[in-house]
């Protein structure tokens, strides 16, 4: 069972930048695809970037491309989404994901392990 916990959501003008964490229990290291998901009201969960288990791998949604960064420290078991040019179109609950998949699976459903979300919020 892996336990995950997201920090770093807030509230931030249109332009700024978020630094979103997800913290794994246990020793997970490079064990799990990590993935980052967003979900916006009445929308369905959408992929947002995943990083593969050496960290090397990194796929990303269209839309962030550019301007998000995704990161893993395996020593740490953390991963890491840096978001720069926020938009608010960017406004979601953001969750952070861990699975057995590939990094390049952008279905939510593949991902077994899941955060209790972070709320992000970008004012224009």
């Amino acid at each position: 069972q892996v336990h995950l916990v997201e920090s770093g959501g807030g509230l931030v003008q249109a332009g700024g930048s978020l630094r979103l964490s997800c913290a794994a229990s246990g020793r997970t290291g490079s064990r799990y695809t990590m993935g980052w998901f967003r979900q916006a009201p009445g929308l369905e969960r959408e992929f947002v970037a995943a990083v593969g288990r050496g960290g090397s791998t990194k796929v990303y949604a269209d839309s962030v491309r550019g301007r998000f960064t995704i990161s893993r420290d395996n020593a740490e078991n953390t991963s890491y989404l840096q978001m720069n040019s926020l938009k608010p179109e960017d406004t979601a609950v953001y969750y952070c994901a861990a699975g057995d998949g590939s990094t390049w699976n952008r279905n939510w459903r593949e991902y077994d392990y899941w955060g209790q979300g972070t709320m992000v919020t970008v004012s224009s």
